[in-house]
């Protein structure tokens, strides 16, 4: 692919970050700080490049992103060992490099923020690594070793995704996603590591329900020391206080722009300041106006705007005052 080429593809030729459904270019809120996507799977596109999904984040103010990686369903299904994962890693933030030099050169820079002394986002993409609750039946000595492995990579700062789905998509029961919620919680313990929860209940079933047993692991567990993020967020405020009185974070993705979505906003106006993220579970639930679009990094500028809007509008600070903590709470988290 030649450097033209790869730029068209990137601007689809008219050098705008968004595009609707229709390919009309999209606005977008430029951010007010430097943002931060928690939670993005770089290893999952099905549409997107990865490198160009690093260069459009970056370009979009993005500073931080932590992509998950799976010691079951990653390694050794997509990639055959931990060292071709974290290769193909590096090549992915090479590529970037390449091309967002390039971007400059056609006068496409990422914003500034002035006041503010922060990397560029390539040299600030991290890792975090756990088994998914889809794949808690298949943790055995292999896959904990090349968890281990996985953790020791100096782009680790977390274990995640892991925890409890009771959903329709899961077939796991529920002895195995405990068994491994409880064996990943403790080996953050271990190597003093914040963790990432994935948590869903069994849809219009009360008694099965997965965010009151994990709240209730966390308390005989014990919350590790370096912090929990309750990932993905997509319940309502009282379930968001069961966990941030655990003092667990809570990340909220494109769901909180959703029109049916007034629960989550009204969790992510009163959820404490210390405790906001933003993240984007891509390639999934892209935020609205881009809803239906395959998910990247970038459209975290959308969620974050949603956050500040609503937490605005609710008396709970201004919006500057939101970015600023989405960006400072993320730093602290998953610092190294």
């Amino acid at each position: 692919m030649s450097e033209q080429i790869s730029l068209d593809h990137l601007m689809l030729a008219d050098r705008e970050l968004f595009h609707d459904q229709k390919g009309a270019p999209c606005d977008w809120p430029r951010p007010l700080a430097p943002l931060a996507d928690t939670h993005g799977h770089l290893t999952s596109f099905r549409a997107h490049d990865p490198a160009m999904a690093l260069v459009r984040a970056a370009l979009a103010g993005v500073r931080l992103l932590v992509i998950p990686v799976d010691p079951v369903s990653d390694v050794p299904r997509k990639w055959p060992s931990v060292a071709a994962f974290l290769g193909w890693l590096e090549g992915q933030i090479d590529l970037a490099r390449v091309c967002l030099a390039e971007a400059r050169g056609m006068s496409l820079t990422p914003p500034e923020f002035e006041g503010w002394d922060v990397p560029d986002l390539l040299d600030n993409i991290r890792i975090v690594a756990g088994v998914h609750p889809y794949g808690s039946a298949q943790v055995d000595d292999a896959a904990v070793e090349r968890l281990r492995e996985l953790l020791a990579s100096p782009r680790a700062v977390g274990v995640g995704e892991f925890g409890l789905d009771y959903g329709p998509y899961n077939k796991v029961p529920a002895e195995p996603q405990e068994a491994a919620l409880r064996l990943q919680l403790r080996l953050a313990h271990e190597l003093d590591l914040p963790v990432q929860l994935h948590i869903r209940d069994a849809a219009g079933d009360v008694r099965v329900n997965a965010h009151r047993l994990a709240a209730r692991i966390l308390r005989e567990e014990g919350v590790p020391a370096r912090g929990c993020d309750l990932h993905c967020f997509t319940s309502d405020i009282r379930v968001m206080e069961d966990f941030t009185r655990l003092g667990c974070h809570v990340a909220f993705g494109g769901a909180v722009t959703f029109s049916r979505s007034d629960e989550i906003r009204e969790a992510a106006t009163y959820c404490p300041e210390r405790y906001l993220l933003t993240e984007t579970d891509s390639p999934y639930m892209a935020p609205v106006p881009l809803r239906g679009q395959e998910c990247e990094p970038a459209m975290v500028s959308f969620t974050a705007a949603c956050v500040a809007d609503v937490r605005e509008a609710g008396g709970r600070g201004g919006r500057q005052s939101t970015y600023e903590a989405l960006w400072n709470n993320a730093c602290k988290l998953f610092s190294r």
